[in-house]
């Protein structure tokens, strides 16, 4: 069974719905331009309806999306919680969901798309084209830190540093924010790739050519504590990045 997720994290931050919706909208579009099958119609999340509505992902759309879906006091500390999927003939099943301007000390926001599937496995090409996944993410969210992994690289690693769920690591990709990316070794074994913001991708599948075991996993995951690039941020937070 597939269960892959990419996903990314960062502190404090706070944002206008019209401008959260932007950011959502520009990640819709770069996604469905890297692979149209999968990244295509996108449904509303509804719990109460049998088939949930299809949704525009203009930047207005998504906007009024964003308030009908968050409404109470304080949002600006809170942030907006909001998600859709997608599921399209021969594809996986992929969710998107963001969390994005809260300017609490004591919560991070995140992005992070999950795929699932009977029937894709990790081999597909929508799969080993996630690190692409992850720039996107980083370059539209302006995240501090992001990875790509499977449930069982994620398990190994948590227990093996003794993480929080929402402590930066590394999956078979990582993410890191300008400053962790000053601090990361320059020969683990994957490619570096350089992001908008001074942010670096490194993938440990080679373009998805490569699966890494869970050894190279947590070894990459050691070095890269080691040099300081995976550490948290200080909590309570004081920044949206490192």
């Amino acid at each position: 069974m597939l269960d892959v997720v990419v996903n990314g994290l960062w502190g404090p931050r706070g944002e206008a719905v019209p401008a959260i919706a932007e950011r959502w909208s520009g990640t819709l579009t770069a996604l469905k331009d890297i692979d149209g099958p999968t990244f295509d119609v996108w449904h509303e999340a509804v719990d109460d309806r049998p088939s949930d509505p299809v949704l525009e992902t203009s930047a207005p759309v998504l906007a009024e999306y964003i308030e009908r879906k968050n409404t109470g006091p304080d949002l600006d500390v809170v942030g907006y919680t909001t998600s859709l999927w997608a599921h399209n003939p021969a594809a996986p099943r992929v969710s998107m969901a963001i969390h994005p301007g809260s300017t609490s000390r004591y919560a991070l926001n995140y992005v992070s798309l999950a795929f699932l599937s009977r029937e894709v496995d990790e081999t597909a090409e929508v799969i080993r084209r996630a690190p692409e996944y992850l720039r996107i993410l980083a370059e539209h969210w302006q995240i501090d830190a992001g990875q790509v992994y499977n449930r069982p690289q994620f398990r190994a690693v948590g227990k093996r540093f003794d993480l929080d769920n929402s402590d930066p690591r590394c999956g078979r990709a990582v993410f890191l924010s300008a400053g962790r990316a000053a601090l990361a070794p320059d020969d683990l074994p994957g490619t570096y790739v350089r992001t908008a913001h001074g942010g670096l991708v490194i993938d440990l599948t080679r373009g998805g050519t490569e699966s890494p075991d869970i050894d190279t996993v947590i070894e990459a995951n050691a070095r890269l504590r080691a040099a300081g690039a995976l550490t948290p941020l200080p909590e309570p937070f004081d920044r949206d990045r490192f």
